[in-house]
């Protein structure tokens, strides 16, 4: 599948605003409206899979065994990490029981027995959860002849979400599968067939629609409003379909920086809390004003995610594909003649 900058860029911005959401919680500088970018990631999945699997023909096997090779390894190193912390004694608040280490392991929503919430080790993973169900789901869907995947998978997800509204479970577990959130998913492979077929917004109605977003999510924050999926996804939906639509025309230019961003936006997402966690308490111990806390566990979060996409992410992704990462191409001195 071509390049897509739009999605690169969206990629990049919702990452960053989940590490300020994250850097503003430990700061006391709340930007809560920062947890939208999850909306926005979970949209961006669904488009995604779906421009993925019409591109280029896959077997449900196939297609699950790739999804989980590439969110996978990263997640579990960052879990080992955090597990191997609170072993000793890093992360005192940070409770741990098998049930729970497996359950984080194996993307099942179990219980945290530090919070009674079903957070995996690596709280921010309750996202990568979904990403699992979402792919297991359209997996099976594949099964399917291609123009009945899209109706089988909304009609599927809608069931599920009213029932959840109308039963309203009392088990966490069948309320977390039944969230209005996995709609994300759905909209974003809804947008995904219509980028397919030519069937976008025009670029002047794509602006109008990115701009709209923005307004809403800004309003969001600085009225203080509370949010959830049904107030964000359909920002999130505005705001991914926006942007295609105006790249669609080729009026969005390439930005390698913001390009690389998204590249790295999963291994941000997955280390920065690491280097938020200790800029926060390093700037506390040294009496530093909230904002340059702030600032500094942005910067240094996102860092630590981009070191983790070169160090671990990207090599590993090359060595299952059987390729070799630049990063391990180290220049060997070769003896004088």
């Amino acid at each position: 599948m071509q390049t897509l900058y739009s999605i690169q860029y969206l990629r990049a911005f919702a990452a960053i605003a989940v590490v300020i959401f994250h850097a503003g919680e430990r700061t006391g500088l709340h930007f809560t409206i920062g947890a939208a970018g999850v909306d926005v990631f979970f949209v961006v999945s669904g488009f995604i899979m779906v421009a993925l699997s019409d591109s280029r023909p896959v077997s449900p096997a196939d297609f699950f065994r790739n999804r989980l090779q590439r969110i996978a390894p990263a997640y579990w190193a960052a879990t080992a990490v955090m597990i191997i912390g609170a072993v000793i004694g890093l992360f005192p608040n940070l409770k741990l029981n098998l049930e729970h280490m497996l359950g984080s392991f194996f993307f099942i929503p179990v219980t945290s027995p530090s919070s009674g919430n079903l957070w995996p080790v690596l709280v921010q993973g309750w996202t990568l959860n979904y990403e699992i169900f979402f792919y297991a789901v359209f997996a099976l869907i594949l099964f399917l002849k291609p123009a009945s995947r899209l109706p089988a998978l909304a009609v599927l997800f809608g069931l599920l979400v009213a029932a959840g509204a109308l039963l309203q479970p009392t088990s966490q577990i069948i309320g977390f599968y039944t969230a209005p959130v996995i709609l994300e998913f759905v909209a974003g492979a809804a947008l995904a067939k219509l980028w397919r077929s030519g069937r976008l917004p025009s670029p002047s109605i794509g602006l109008v629609l990115v701009g709209t977003s923005i307004a809403g999510f800004a309003a969001i924050h600085l009225l203080k409003l509370e949010f959830d999926a049904w107030s964000c996804g359909p920002l999130a939906v505005m705001l991914v379909s926006g942007a295609l639509a105006v790249e669609a025309s080729g009026k969005l230019p390439n930005l390698p920086a913001l390009t690389y961003l998204g590249d790295s936006s999963y291994s941000i997402y997955l280390w920065h809390t690491f280097a938020v966690s200790v800029v926060a308490q390093v700037g506390v111990s040294l009496s530093l004003a909230a904002p340059a806390i702030l600032f500094a566990a942005v910067v240094l979060g996102t860092l630590a995610g981009v070191a983790g996409y070169e160090c671990l992410e990207r090599p590993v992704q090359f060595l299952l594909k059987g390729k070799r990462s630049s990063l391990w191409r180290l220049p060997i001195r070769r003896p004088a003649r």
